[in-house]
């Protein structure tokens, strides 16, 4: 079976889904991003029906909303598998944007909505919805702004009603965009910062971008235009920095436009201020340039807004906050896939297909149980570490981020619980099999393919067996000299994680012991 046929098959019937039911149904792509994870929610509590398109599944197995919904697996622009995605289906979002300045993007992002608008059209769709972005009109638009407003004018020509969403700074706990305006102000008492922050912009609370996505699939037929969509209040970049500090409770932030910032030079600092990573900062940068403001204000004329109105600016940056604070954020910018970063699952067997395999493998026997040491596991990271010479880490960290890599400061979403598809600081959790087994790949730059396999399993006399496997596919001769100069490291880090690990466990297990001990002798 040819590629084509292999992939024609997969999409032939969804992967799973509930019962079909009278209601209508909603597509949605960019499920597994930052709006498109919060907007199947929404849309199943309105009472559509919902079937998901994406590439990763995977990813999704582990979100609440999972059972009920169809997955399609698929990328952009394939037709058969986009084909069959839009069957039956009533209003289809498009929530996939390419957050890289590599390779011919416009074209691929253009190509892409293409066959999605053809699709559409063979599938006698109601409704396209696309959330696009702010923009000023008659100057010249970066190479990000200038593709997604190409990709809103391919749905507006279609033979398909569009509804284009145009927003601005999106506020909300996890998005791209708040985590910038976060750390800056978090992190500098004073901030030299680029001429742009004087520009003015609306943002908006994603719970209100929710509402305009969501009831956009009632607009009447004959509607096919543009819609801006801002929240109340118009700021400077600078005021949205100092209205972050008042509601976390921070002095106010001198701030001082330098015009030698470039947009190049400003995405290096937010790189190594911030999580977000080079690649992924350039198209914010740039989207900064000129003051992005509301331009037509009659969406209220079409969609009524939100019960209550629309959140302003420190009302949203203060849910956001308690979001963060309640760990209770369901979808973040760490979500989206970045550029160059390996996409390909563990081998089962590389050496097999003629691939070198270079590994580092530990293994320990542990008095602790297989779910006392499982709790340790699905904890590692982030705010908890990796259980060995935490200056380690953090200097190969900093030197991703000189990189332009994505560094440690990800963290991740949650301290004590994984999904499928998390972000562990410059790993992603690619496999999980709970209590036992957890997959993360490397998303740092190294030149080849990187895993690290965490394993429990119950011991031959009780207890638990602790397995430890770093994998690594080098590309090419700096590949196996980049792993050959770290072998006397990896003595060090990785026998020392595989240690202190265990010895966690064991605490863990042993404080359980002490407050059990406790409880009975109260009783």
């Amino acid at each position: 079976m040819t590629a084509t046929e292999t992939a024609a098959a997969t999409a032939t019937e969804p992967e799973h889904g509930p019962e079909t039911t009278g209601r209508r149904l909603a597509l949605v792509t960019g499920a597994t991003g930052y709006v498109g994870g919060r907007l199947v929610p929404r849309l199943l509590e309105d009472g559509f029906r919902v079937r998901v398109y994406t590439r990763s599944p995977d990813k999704l197995r582990d979100v609440e909303w999972y059972p009920d919904v169809e997955v399609v697996r698929g990328s952009l622009p394939a037709a058969t598998e986009l084909d069959e995605a839009m069957r039956g289906v009533f209003v289809a979002y498009y929530l996939v944007h390419s957050m890289t300045a590599r390779g011919d993007f416009g074209g691929e992002e253009l190509r892409a909505a293409v066959s999605f608008a053809r699709a559409a059209e063979s599938a006698s769709v109601s409704r396209i919805v696309y959330l696009g972005g702010l923009h000023p009109e008659h100057r010249p638009l970066s190479r990000h702004l200038a593709s997604r407003a190409a990709v809103g004018q391919v749905f507006l020509d279609s033979a398909v009603p569009a509804a284009v969403l145009q927003a601005g700074t999106i506020i909300g706990s996890g998005s791209a965009s708040f985590e910038i305006i976060r750390h800056l102000t978090e992190v500098l008492p004073y901030m030299p910062a680029p001429k742009w922050v004087r520009n003015f912009v609306q943002p908006i609370a994603i719970r209100d971008v929710l509402h305009y996505l969501s009831k956009a699939a009632d607009l009447p037929p004959d509607v096919n235009r543009e819609f801006d969509i801002g929240g109340p209040d118009v700021l400077r970049y600078g005021q949205l920095m100092n209205g972050y500090a008042v509601e976390a409770g921070l002095p106010q932030r001198p701030i001082a436009a330098l015009p030698v910032l470039t947009p190049w030079l400003a995405s290096q600092w937010i790189n190594l201020v911030t999580p977000v990573p080079r690649d992924l900062a350039v198209p914010i940068v740039e989207s900064l340039q000129h003051s992005c403001v509301v331009r037509n204000h009659d969406v209220d004329g079409f969609i009524a807004p939100p019960p209550g109105g629309l959140l302003g600016y420190r009302e949203s940056v203060r849910l956001a906050l308690a979001r963060i604070d309640a760990s209770e954020v369901p979808t973040t910018w760490r979500g989206a896939s970045l550029a160059k970063a390996p996409s390909d699952p563990l081998p089962s067997d590389p050496s097999w297909a003629g691939r070198t395999v270079l590994s580092d493998e530990r293994e320990r026997e542990s008095t602790a149980s297989p779910t006392d040491l499982w709790l340790v596991l699905q904890s590692i990271g982030g705010p908890n570490g990796w259980y060995s010479l935490p200056w380690a880490w953090s200097l190969r960290g900093t030197i991703d981020k000189l990189f332009g890599g994505v560094g440690l400061s990800r963290g991740r979403r949650d301290p004590s619980r994984l999904r499928q598809g998390d972000v562990i600081d410059f790993w992603r959790v690619e496999s999980l099999d709970p209590p036992h087994r957890i997959v993360l790949r490397a998303e740092m730059r190294v030149p080849g393919d990187a895993w690290l396999e965490l394993t429990a399993s119950p011991g031959t006399g009780g207890g638990s067996v602790y397995r430890q496997r770093a994998v690594f596919l080098p590309r090419g001769l700096s590949g196996r000299l980049y792993w050959m100069t770290l072998v006397p490291m990896h003595a060090l880090i990785f026998g020392g994680m595989a240690r202190r690990i265990v010895r966690a466990a064991e605490h863990e297990r042993a404080s359980a012991s002490v407050a059990a001990s406790s409880s009975d002798a109260e009783s």
